[in-house]
């Protein structure tokens, strides 16, 4: 399966999840700005949505959204344990998080990556986060993952959005469970080779 991502991007959750999984892992990088693939493809000619992730099947189908493609991706290999079952109540609250983690906090930060972000709307937007914040960390509390002591593709994805704070101007020292966690997360043998891949660990 091939993976388009750019690095950094929440593109390293399915990254992260084909590691964790043991799934071969072929990677073409996307110039987001130019939206054009390492070869000069137009990007918008695989995804016309324009932005990654995108993961092409075997058969040349597509999949998008960051939230589907790991549940695809833990379904390849149940042995895994990267996804409850389907229709159990885990796994309901495994989408539950996916859908929290993709339109409260993911898509907050979004306009924090925009150069023509003006001030004000930046500290709401932190402000907004914060909030957010507070509740994972509640939620979370002594427990190793989102869903107990199992790592599943919740904590791939929340992972790589929290690994945006700094960039943005936001202190995870505040949230001391969800700094212990980042940590914790960024330790995992997989999760280094991924980071590695994007170039963003030596």
């Amino acid at each position: 399966m091939k993976l388009y991502y750019s690095p950094g991007a929440c593109s390293m959750s399915p990254h992260i999840v084909m590691r964790e999984a043991g799934i071969p892992v072929q990677l073409v990088k996307v110039d987001l700005g130019a939206k054009k693939t390492e070869d000069g493809t137009d990007f918008r000619t695989l995804n016309g949505k324009g932005y990654v992730p995108t993961l092409e099947l075997p058969d040349g189908q597509r999949l998008t959204e960051g939230p589907a493609i790991v549940q695809y991706l833990a379904d390849q290999v149940p042995t895994s344990g990267l996804a409850p079952a389907s229709g159990t109540i885990e796994r309901y609250r495994l989408q539950e998080w996916l859908n929290f983690i993709s339109t409260e906090l993911h898509k907050q930060f979004s306009p924090l990556f925009d150069p023509a972000c003006e001030s004000t709307l930046k500290a709401r937007q932190i402000q907004r986060i914060g909030g957010r914040l507070d509740w994972i960390s509640k939620q979370l509390g002594n427990r190793e993952y989102l869903l107990g002591s199992h790592f599943t593709v919740a904590d791939a994805y929340l992972f790589t959005v929290l690994s945006w704070s700094g960039h943005v101007g936001i202190d995870l020292a505040k949230w001391p469970a969800l700094a212990a966690y980042v940590g914790r997360i960024r330790e995992r043998p997989q999760v280094r080779e991924a980071l590695k891949a994007e170039g963003l660990l030596k």
